[in-house]
């Protein structure tokens, strides 16, 4: 133990077996957000504006297909990372008609460890040069994290900085071969494609979508949820998942209370919430108020963990319980 940390205890406190939620960390870090450059407090993009033509093929198929998955930088080397680009693409080429993913829409941690811009090139535009479709996104914390670790290259570069310039370019710029910038309106934003509204969300670097005291983004969320027309699906996105049965993370009690206070204030919860942050895929499914079952998903398994053993495992005890497994929550 390095000198000056004795009798200090860092460990998050250990939950009970089938506890699906962490405890509230005592000092969660937040950093702070970029300015929003553009013109309208929305936070809207329309899938047609990047996909002409896609509302009519959609309805003509009766559905939108995309692919979703986090935690993809690879850091450790990308030979994970672009096996699962690989498998992509090949589902993009040989997809059945009217079954082709149209996008990519990425749950966060795009580069470790901190999001640096000089990281996209090897850790995000090579593994995807070949993935023929738009990626989407949002930010994890591992792209908006500045505090560098013991051994970590130096970071001068704000929260965000490379996640911004590369997804909410004011104008996209072809940056490497095959593949442009993306022209996102902000961290967290609206994506409005046939179907279905994705409201994406940014959790922060540890589950906080507000710092302690302010409400910007929830205030946005529940009027975004409001507002989506009755006969569209809503997704809602953030990377740090409400619930988790893994024994590294957990679920995120600040997450799972904010996301409930805008369902709360728009009287509207979403269909689905989707998540990364964990390194493997897990499938919760919430009754809801008596009203509805909302699945609740995991897929942070996209090429980070580079092997079996850096994947995060389920609590111990659990692998001895019939699955599915009814929590107490």
């Amino acid at each position: 133990m390095a000198a000056g940390f004795k009798g200090a205890t860092f460990a998050k406190a250990r939950r009970d077996v089938g506890n699906p939620i962490s405890p509230v960390a005592p000092h969660p870090r937040f950093e702070a957000l970029p300015p929003y450059t553009g013109t309208g407090s929305d936070l809207v993009l329309m899938l047609e504006s990047i996909l002409p033509g896609i509302t009519a093929k959609a309805a003509e198929a009766g559905k939108l297909v995309f692919h979703s998955v986090g935690d993809t930088g690879g850091i450790h080397g990308t030979e994970t990372q672009s096996a699962i680009s690989d498998a992509m693409e090949a589902q993009i080429k040989n997809a059945a008609d009217g079954s082709t993913p149209s996008f990519f829409y990425h749950l966060g941690d795009v580069v470790y460890f901190n999001g640096m811009s000089t990281h996209y090139v090897e850790q995000f535009y090579e593994p995807y040069q070949y993935y023929d479709a738009p990626i989407f996104a949002i930010p994890g914390n591992h792209d908006g994290d500045t505090q560098t670790r013991p051994g970590d290259e130096s970071d001068s570069e704000s929260s965000l900085y490379g996640f911004m310039k590369n997804f909410c370019s004011v104008t996209s710029e072809p940056f490497f071969k095959y593949r442009s910038t993306m022209t996102q309106p902000y961290c967290y934003w609206t994506l409005e494609a046939p179907f279905v509204h994705i409201i994406g969300t940014y959790s922060n670097v540890d589950g906080l979508p507000d710092a302690r005291g302010t409400n910007a983004q929830l205030t946005w969320l529940a009027q975004r949820l409001k507002s989506v027309p009755q006969d569209k699906w809503v997704i809602l996105t953030v990377h740090h998942p409400c619930y988790s049965l893994d024994s590294v993370h957990g679920g995120y009690q600040e997450t799972l209370d904010a996301m409930d206070r805008a369902f709360e204030m728009s009287g509207r919860a979403p269909d689905a919430v989707l998540s990364g942050h964990v390194h493997n895929t897990q499938r919760f499914s919430r009754d809801f108020n008596g009203s509805k079952t909302i699945p609740y998903v995991i897929a942070g398994a996209g090429g980070y963990a580079n092997n079996l053993r850096a994947m995060h495992k389920l609590q111990a005890g659990l692998e001895k319980v019939a699955l599915p497994y009814g929590t107490t929550v």
